[in-house]
């Protein structure tokens, strides 16, 4: 199968060599009914019509592409590490047997090769590559610049992505449901409380604001003037700290940098917030 490098070194760069990537045989087969989706998927969903339109095409042209697999000799069992839509589409087509590629890959790998072919593909939306690059920082205890590495993207990147879950869980079911987009969450982010957002995100829904109306709702929100914004650069360190400080304690921290030091401002939003961020720190 031809590897794809359409982001940073591809697939290639995250299996070290002493990893077994070929084919156990030539064309290796195995029924749909022996592939266990991958528990890891960072995909949340794939639409009808994507995989009505798949399924009818492998119905007249075969599974072109395999499936990347793992398998486990004990079951006999294989695990889907690449092709989620191709194995849906297959199952729909009535197809009893898949072409596969077996490979023997970690957890970590499994998963970042499932983020990195569905970024590939543009397969995800925004919330799904940020509860993705979640999902790997945390479970393997990544930096932002490892993971930026690894998927091929600029830490800026990961780090903005990884804000859009700071955003209320209404904003972001909005932007799940495509009522706004990426520009507005990215924008809603600009206001300091939850609380502020909810209500602007209401402003932009019921008005439907374009981004660039919602940006200027912000910032008369704020009560900042597009003509005295000052040119401020944001330090894509202080950026991943930020985010790690806020999972760490469950809330919005901002870091601030002065030439004799800083700040750091925690943020609570209710009297109950506020006792639990005490017992945390002390």
């Amino acid at each position: 199968m031809a590897q794809k490098t359409g982001l940073g070194k591809g697939l290639d760069a995250l299996i070290p060599a002493g990893l077994n990537t070929t084919p156990t045989r030539a064309d290796s087969y195995a029924p749909v009914s022996m592939i266990i989706p991958n528990p890891q998927q960072p995909r949340d969903t794939i639409s009808p019509e994507s995989l009505a339109e798949l399924s009818s095409s492998i119905r007249e042209h075969g599974v072109l592409q395999p499936l990347v697999v793992s398998h486990d000799p004990v079951t006999g069992m294989y695990t889907l590490i690449a092709g989620e839509r191709r194995l849906r589409a297959a199952k729909i087509a009535g197809l009893e047997k898949v072409p596969i590629i077996i490979r023997t890959v970690s957890e970590q790998q499994r998963l970042t090769q499932a983020l990195i072919e569905n970024i590939q593909r543009a397969d995800l939306s925004p919330l799904e590559t940020a509860r993705g690059f979640r999902r790997l920082i945390d479970e393997f205890n990544l930096t932002h610049e490892t993971l930026a590495d690894q998927v091929g993207k600029s830490r800026v990147t990961v780090t903005n992505t990884l804000r859009l879950l700071n955003l209320p869980a209404e904003a972001q079911e909005a932007l799940a449901a495509s009522r706004i987009s990426e520009g507005h969450a990215r924008a809603l982010l600009g206001l300091p409380t939850p609380q502020a957002q909810l209500s602007a995100l209401h402003t932009v829904l019921s008005q439907q604001l374009n981004v660039r109306q919602t940006e200027e709702l912000v910032r008369k929100l704020t009560g900042i003037k597009p003509r005295s914004l000052p040119p401020v650069e944001v330090d894509p360190h202080f950026q991943e700290l930020e985010e790690r400080l806020r999972v760490k304690l469950g809330t919005r921290v901002t870091l601030r940098s002065g030439k004799k030091g800083g700040t750091i401002t925690i943020h609570y939003y209710s009297d109950e917030e506020l006792n639990g961020l005490i017992e945390k720190l002390t």
